[in-house]
């Protein structure tokens, strides 16, 4: 399971530890991801996905899972999700069209 956030694509970044008398060693900066249960109202399901805290207030402050999908760009989004947004798109296009 790699360390990067489902919706945002936030992943490790790597740094220096510094120590007093100037010293570096390589040390690595993990997201703070959370495996989360979010809704989506077009679906009418919860989808489980594994997400950075803040992916989640992004998600919160856009207005819900769906809309976040349907605003973000494809290569930012893991398989799952993309797939989640393609379906979406679908059940929003048979509910206009109809």
């Amino acid at each position: 399971m790699s360390r990067v956030c489902e919706l945002t694509a936030k992943g490790r970044q790597i740094g220096h530890n510094v120590s007093h008398a100037n010293n570096k060693t390589k040390r690595t900066y993990l997201p703070n991801l959370q495996n989360v249960t979010l809704i989506s109202e077009t679906l009418g399901r919860s989808v489980r996905l594994r997400v950075s805290t803040h992916g989640l207030r992004s998600v919160e402050h856009v207005g819900g899972l769906d809309s976040w999908l349907l605003k973000t760009d494809d290569r930012l989004l893991s398989l799952k999700a993309r797939r989640l947004k393609r379906e979406i798109a679908k059940k929003q296009a048979e509910g206009s069209a109809a």
